[in-house]
């Protein structure tokens, strides 16, 4: 199953948690310091809240794929149609190893294209957090998972 990631900055996680939990009838899929994610299933939605001084903004969007081998073919549809993408493998981000590929729109939100491997426990304050501004977001300088 795929289905469509919003990552959202967020001032107060409690208080976004709750509202999104009464908006989409739904309680989060998982629940850490500073971060939440909800796995709706109508609409087929991973809703992503990570807490920022500065919330109410886009965090990045992406598109959650069943496996590795969906990332790749992902990776492999989009070069072949000219976009320019940044691959990462096993990659601990957002509490979970994962396999991605990102791109920017032609406005610079970063998109992902990404496979959960496991869960995993992340240091605090070492979210997944990507800018508009960095180019390609992960594998630049300005990586999206700070190590």
């Amino acid at each position: 199953m795929s289905r469509v990631q919003l990552a959202l900055n967020v001032t107060d996680l409690h208080a976004a948690v709750t509202f999104y939990s009464k908006l989409f009838g739904s309680e989060p899929a998982k629940v850490r310091p500073g971060y939440a994610n909800f796995a709706i299933s109508e609409p087929p939605l991973k809703l992503v809240l990570i807490e920022r001084e500065a919330g109410g903004t886009l965090n990045h969007l992406g598109i959650e794929v069943d496996s590795t081998e969906d990332v790749g073919r992902a990776q492999e549809r989009l070069a072949t149609a000219g976009l320019v993408t940044a691959t990462e493998e096993e990659v601990a981000c957002c509490y979970a190893l994962q396999d991605k590929v990102w791109l920017d729109d032609p406005d610079g939100a970063p998109w992902e294209v990404y496979t959960i491997l496991a869960d995993v426990e992340m240091p605090a304050g070492q979210l997944c957090d990507v800018s508009p501004a960095d180019t390609l977001g992960c594998g630049t300088e300005a990586p999206c998972c700070p190590q």
